[in-house]
């Protein structure tokens, strides 16, 4: 692990030679509803207002559904049968303000552009917030079937979000070998479904999923099917050509595999140690609580993409390992020593808000590190030295 500080001083340098955010979107959705649709709502923005602030609102909606979602149903039982249900107008709350939350987190960079304040502070912002999302839109669906004999078991939905996990990683891993996002197809296509079919539950109630798909195919494993299919066989082979291509055209940024690689393993290590902990903990602790385990996850998880966004921003070396890894490393050997099982669930809420902190000091230190780097401010059009 290599020096905080003298890591950080040498990516500001790199910022200076940072390279022009480059990014393909090849989704017809996107390409012909979305992107028309986003080119008219954000006529309806002023021109004073930042693309950072969009960009966090959108943010804030996404984290008050979770909120708002964990509150009703904190434990993954309201959709069961013969538990209480969530609220119908929460259904269509959520579903409207996820929308609106993947509108905001389109028409950001349109309106970076527009008011032509693009900046590597908004490519962090976007990205980086986009990767603590994940967690949050996973966990919020997840309430739709929750878990029971109609729903999705707590280690399924783990092992789920950790495919939309490795998804989302996957496209930054190519732009840090091929200095291109390829935007993946998944996410548009999922936003849009999810928010229609939380406005659906609201109308046809939780039961409607209880009842088989086709044959004897229920909901629940459709909901499965399409998280694993778009995975593997859309997401995964078209990272993996886009790769090759860069290979072939010999335009790869790193020429050894090893140094390819190193993006993958922080977030690796964090699978292997966290499901280590589901298997071994004497308390059953995912059965416990599926909710804050599936957030430290989710957070340790984004805190480790944020730096490699930053890493490719400024043309560094990817950390090999994310310091938060090392006191989850040291609970899970407590927790298999046997020594703790009395206090794991004290140990989870500790870790949680201890990887909460940390990467919410690692996102404001870096944030004011970049406004001032480049005379910013980071919700504000407004230029320092116009004060």
């Amino acid at each position: 692990m290599v020096s905080r500080g003298n890591t950080d001083s040498s990516k500001m340098r790199g910022m200076k030679e940072v390279e022009k955010y480059s990014a393909v979107d090849t989704n017809p959705l996107s390409l012909y509803v979305m992107h028309p649709f986003w080119n008219t709502i954000v006529k309806v923005f002023p021109t004073w207002l930042a693309p950072n602030l969009i960009t966090f609102s959108g943010f804030l909606l996404v984290v008050f559904n979770f909120l708002l979602m964990a509150y009703f149903d904190p434990d993954f039982y309201a959709s069961a049968p013969g538990h209480k249900h969530v609220p119908d107008w929460v259904w269509i709350v959520v579903g409207i303000l996820n929308f609106v939350a993947y509108t905001l987190d389109g028409v950001d960079g349109k309106q970076a552009r527009r008011t032509n304040s693009s900046t590597p502070l908004g490519e962090l912002f976007d990205h980086g917030l986009d990767s603590w999302s994940c967690v949050y839109f996973v966990v919020t669906v997840y309430s739709i079937f929750g878990r029971g004999s109609t729903g999705v078991s707590v280690f399924v939905l783990y092992l789920l979000l950790w495919v939309v996990l490795f998804s989302f990683i996957l496209s930054h891993w190519e732009k840090y070998n091929t200095g291109i996002l390829f935007l993946p197809w998944g996410y548009d296509i999922s936003q849009v479904t999810i928010s229609f079919v939380y406005i659906v539950t609201a109308v046809v109630g939780v039961e409607a999923w209880y009842e088989p798909f086709l044959f004897n195919f229920l909901y629940r494993d459709l909901f499965t099917s399409m998280i694993i299919g778009c995975a593997l066989c859309v997401t995964l082979p078209m990272s993996l050509l886009n790769f090759f291509r860069s290979y072939k055209n010999n335009t790869l940024k790193h020429n050894s595999v090893y140094e390819a690689v190193v993006p993958l393993f922080s977030p690796c290590l964090l699978f292997i140690l966290s499901t280590a902990w589901i298997l071994w903990s004497p308390s059953d602790i995912l059965e416990l609580h599926p909710r804050v385990f599936y957030f430290m996850v989710g957070t340790a998880f984004a805190n480790s993409t944020c730096q490699l966004i930053v890493c490719q921003m400024s043309s560094t070396r990817c950390p090999t390992l994310n310091w938060l890894l090392v006191p989850l490393f040291l609970v899970v050997l407590v927790v298999n020593l046997g020594v703790a099982s009395y206090v794991e669930s004290i140990l989870l809420y500790t870790l949680t808000t201890a990887f909460t902190l940390a990467h919410i000091h690692y996102g404001v230190r870096v944030v004011k590190q970049l406004s001032s780097h480049f005379q910013i401010y980071p919700f504000s059009l407004r230029k320092p030295n116009s004060d």
